[in-house]
């Protein structure tokens, strides 16, 4: 299959091609490297596939190793900048004030509370979850959901321990440190007590990892008697399972990309006959709230930047608008509280934070200082509550929590994320850009720089985008973007059509049909850029994961030249293939973002077209680093794997290309904060090293 010497960077692994075709709608496609999937997914044992990755790793260590001292100094500045004995700002729920604190060296959290009523000396601190200690043993570690019961006593959390996203919940008693006997294997949702304490609803994975179900179990029983509250019979829809503000109501919301439905239980009561919100109707998203018998509901059934109404427990289906949709504010979320509720949502593209009344439900506006910047309710965990937790940074501003009291409306900073080896925010400036598109489309931009950055294209710049299932790139902070820009790199987020940053009609301009303004609106960006000065051709970076690996692919197609190098994470650039076979996971989960190619010629002939892996040419190609992860359930590990035997296969110039599987992870790569840390070092030594930048 491929060379068994010694690999050196100039002798990269080559994987041999076998004749595979298919044809769809009259359309013949081509696939040498199909045989890369291993038939028995997800597990991998295929020895000719293992082989290969192990080939590719032994490749990119090879590649790397000059490197090594670089990638070592970052990962040391990054770390510098970590305060490794960090803690959140303690919050009250309830009867106890709750905490999480990282220990000096440790990669993973401890989870803390104490009572309201407890000394100040320390001596009443409990410890309720340990990560290290659950992590011990495991090359991969992650805690997904977690919930003390209402009455304080028992923890449900649960851990996935390979990456596969397939979590183990497990119940502790706080008052004895015990686990209870039960185990729940493969769940996939939130997990969510009744009020008595008693019982804890939660949604497990089917074979094919899709939650198509709410179900019950009550303390003390067998697992297997657990009761199925709601079955989910489309299999493009997921089921969630969450509680409202007030804590009376389970919600059971069930959905795709584009319609949602959702089913109300008492708390109190969840064997009860579930009430129905309001029907399913193709296109119509809707979520729902609860306040002293009044249904709250955030709903985009007139205008794509959503609204919203309000119903009655008795006729739940009848709306009443409340908050009428607006053109330029995009409705994003909506936390009802005892005495008012808040309201989310971006104006022209900035996030904005709004207190209503539930008489007038008039907006009072929470004002922030700068002109680009990422805001949002932070741990508001109680009902009835005097001021409220917000986070706030921007590009320059580092993480900071405050206290919004609402009696006098002053912002009181609890904690600004601190970092050690010192910052100064004077010395870089940031900007907010909009930038024409190819068909006039004004495209913002985020940017930060060193304030000393030239003008006449000679500096360095690294452009990230996603742009993808209406998701927004916030303007946020970064301590490892430090290690490019005290380098002399300008840092830019492209807000591209896909994302939803300027409204959902944001979002539908990039999908289905419209997807490939997703990939050209990157490029005129970094055009646009490169037309201001900020850097040009070939002095650009580029980095994108996921979705955001799928724009790499597509982008490095289009516009080789541009690029001077390019990190792609978890790349989804199989599009074609993935759409086309529904056994995959995520697959008719997936079909309102990209089409139907196994029904509809037109999707099919769409996504043919801008499909990374189907478009690879004889051209050549920019220095390019890609990762994926051999347990990822999102991104299957053989779609990065394919496309670099494709790119290999067919690329005319000799820049480097190096792939790295991680063998014991899934989609967000090796857990744990500094082995991540590490993998980020690594994306940044590729980087300099490929744009020649001496360290």
């Amino acid at each position: 299959m491929t060379a068994s010497a010694p690999l050196s960077p100039k002798d990269p692994p080559k994987a041999e091609t076998r004749a595979h075709s298919f044809t769809r709608h009259g359309i013949t496609v081509e696939d040498p490297y199909a045989w890369l999937r291993d038939p028995g997914y997800p597990e991998v044992k295929d020895q000719a596939v293992l082989s290969y990755l192990e080939e590719e790793n032994a490749f990119f260590e090879a590649a790397m190793q000059p490197q090594k001292a670089l990638t070592d100094r970052l990962f040391e500045e990054m770390k510098g900048r970590i305060k490794e004995d960090d803690s959140s700002v303690p919050q009250k729920d309830g009867d106890y004030i709750y905490w999480r604190a990282f220990e000096i060296g440790a990669q993973y959290r401890k989870w803390y509370r104490r009572p309201v009523t407890a000394k100040a000396d320390g001596s009443d601190d409990q410890l309720i979850l340990d990560e290290p200690a659950l992590a011990q043993g495991h090359d991969y570690f992650r805690l997904g959901a977690m919930s003390v019961s209402p009455d304080g006593r028992y923890l449900a959390y649960a851990i996935d321990d390979n990456g596969s996203e397939r979590f183990e919940a497990r119940i502790k008693d706080l008052t004895t440190g015990e686990l209870l006997p039960e185990i729940i294997p493969d769940t996939l949702s939130s997990l969510v007590w009744t009020s008595d304490s008693k019982g804890l609803l939660y949604g497990i994975a089917n074979d094919q990892w899709r939650t198509d179900n709410a179900r019950l179990h009550w303390l003390g029983q067998p697992v297997e008697s657990d009761i199925e509250l709601f079955h989910e019979d489309d299999e493009g829809f997921r089921v969630s399972v969450g509680l409202t503000s007030s804590e009376k109501w389970i919600v059971i919301a069930t959905g795709d990309h584009v319609t949602t439905e959702a089913w109300l239980l008492p708390a109190d009561n969840p064997t009860a006959k579930p009430l129905l919100v309001a029907p399913r109707q193709p296109g119509r998203e809707y979520e729902v709230d609860e306040h002293e018998g009044t249904l709250y509901i955030r709903t985009n059934d007139t205008h794509p930047n959503f609204r919203l109404v309000k119903s009655t427990l008795a006729a739940p289906d009848e709306w009443e608008e409340v908050i009428a949709p607006d053109t330029h504010f995009y409705l994003t979320d909506f936390t009802l509280f005892k005495g008012f509720y808040v309201t989310e949502g971006r104006q022209d593209g900035l996030d904005q934070i709004e207190l209503r009344d539930y008489a007038s439900h008039q907006a009072k506006r929470i004002p922030f200082p700068e002109a680009s910047y990422s805001a949002s309710l932070d741990d508001n965990p109680e009902y009835d509550v005097t001021k409220l937790r917000i986070g706030y940074e921007s590009m320059v501003t580092p993480d900071t929590i405050y206290d919004y009291h609402l009696a006098t409306g002053e912002l009181e900073v609890l904690k600004m994320q601190e970092i050690p080896s010192g910052y100064d925010a004077t010395r870089y400036a940031t900007e907010r850009l909009m930038i024409p598109a190819r068909d006039g489309t004004q495209i913002p931009v985020s940017i930060v720089y060193p304030r000393d950055l030239p003008r006449d294209g000679s500096a360095l710049l690294n452009l990230y985008g996603y742009g993808a299932y209406g998701i927004a790139m916030e303007p946020g902070f970064s301590t490892s973007r430090l290690s490019l820009l005290d380098r002399g790199f300008a840092f830019a987020l492209a807000h591209i059509r896909g994302g939803d940053d300027l409204g959902q009609q944001w979002y539908l301009d990039g999908k289905l049909d419209k997807r490939t303004n997703t990939f050209t609106d990157f490029v005129d960006v970094a055009k646009g850029l490169i037309d201001l000065g900020y850097t040009s051709k070939g002095r650009i970076s580029i980095s994108g994961g996921s979705a955001g690996g799928e724009l790499m692919g597509a982008v490095i197609n289009s516009d080789p030249d541009l690029w001077g190098a390019v990190v792609a994470h978890v790349p989804f650039v199989d599009v074609l293939n993935t759409m086309l076979d529904e056994t995959l996971p995520l697959t008719p989960g997936e079909w309102p973002e990209w089409g139907n190619p196994c029904l509809d010629k037109a999707a099919f002939e769409t996504i043919l077209s801008y499909d990374p892996y189907s478009n690879v040419s004889a051209q050549a190609y920019p220095p390019l680093m890609v990762t994926a992860g051999l347990n990822d359930p999102r991104v299957t590990y053989w779609e990065p794997a394919k496309w670099v035997a494709r790119l290999r296969a067919n690329k005319t110039d000799g820049n480097m290309l190096i792939l790295k599987t991680n063998m014991g992870a899934g989609h967000g790569g090796k857990s744990g904060r500094f082995e991540s840390l590490r993998e980020t070092a690594e994306e940044f030594a590729f980087i300099l090293w490929q744009l020649g930048v001496a360290d």
